[in-house]
This record gives C-alpha cells, sequence and structure tokens, in this order.
C-alpha cells in the first residue's frame, strides 16, 4: 500500500469550487487504481505555538485548510497514476483551481499502522 497525501489552503468562500475539483480529480484518480481518495475540509484546526496546519502552508486570511490523500495498491501504481494524470485531457477540463498550488503540501507515504474498525 502507499499514500499520496496533499494539504493545501483553500479561500472559504471557494469550498463549493474545490468539492467540484476534488470530485472531478476523485474520478480520474479512480480510473488509474486508486483504492481510497479522502478529501477533508477544516473544522477544527489549532494555532500552535512553533509550528501547524496554517505555517506550514503559509495560510492566507480566509482560508481553510484542506488534507487529502489518497490510498494507491503499491508505490509503483501511484507513480504511474500521477504521470498518467498529469497528461490526462479530463485534467485541463477542470479549470482554474481555487488554491494557491505553490503552497500545497505533497508526499508520498508507506503505512506503518492501519487500524479500521468494522
Amino acid at each position: 500500500m502507499y499514500i499520496n497525501t496533499y494539504v493545501l489552503g483553500v479561500p472559504e468562500e471557494r469550498k463549493d469550487d474545490y468539492v467540484r475539483i476534488a470530485n472531478l480529480f476523485a474520478e480520474i484518480a479512480k480510473d488509474f487504481g486508486a483504492l481510497e481518495i479522502f478529501e477533508n475540509w477544516e473544522l477544527e484546526v489549532p494555532d500552535g505555538e512553533h509550528t501547524d496546519y496554517r505555517k506550514a502552508i503559509k495560510a492566507e486570511p480566509g482560508e481553510k485548510v484542506v488534507l487529502s490523500w489518497i490510498v494507491w495498491p503499491d508505490r509503483e501504481t501511484g507513480a504511474r497514476a500521477h504521470k498518467g494524470m498529469i497528461d490526462d485531457p479530463r485534467m485541463a477540463d477542470m479549470g482554474e483551481m481555487p488554491f494557491d498550488g505553490k503552497r500545497m503540501i505533497i508526499g508520498g507515504f508507506e503505512p506503518i499502522l492501519s487500524y479500521r474498525r468494522d
């Protein structure tokens, strides 16, 4: 299993725009093999004394923090999907992004613990 993560700031008034883009992106990611996709909108993100999500993304006033991740079967699938999704014409059809991509944090992770209550 391989996890891609994203942390970004979205102006609160652009939430609907972000949800639209997230749904389109999720459809593309599923077509490239994503197992699970999570998009999470800030409800409670405390300011830290030394660091926090807002400081990490240099959030501007009025922005909400979005924390997202995609679960892939393995790193190779995630890497192939990333390349393929960049070239997918549906990505160009999304239009203007409702966030500043230069302040987005992206990472790839190998899970070391997973728990799910059924």
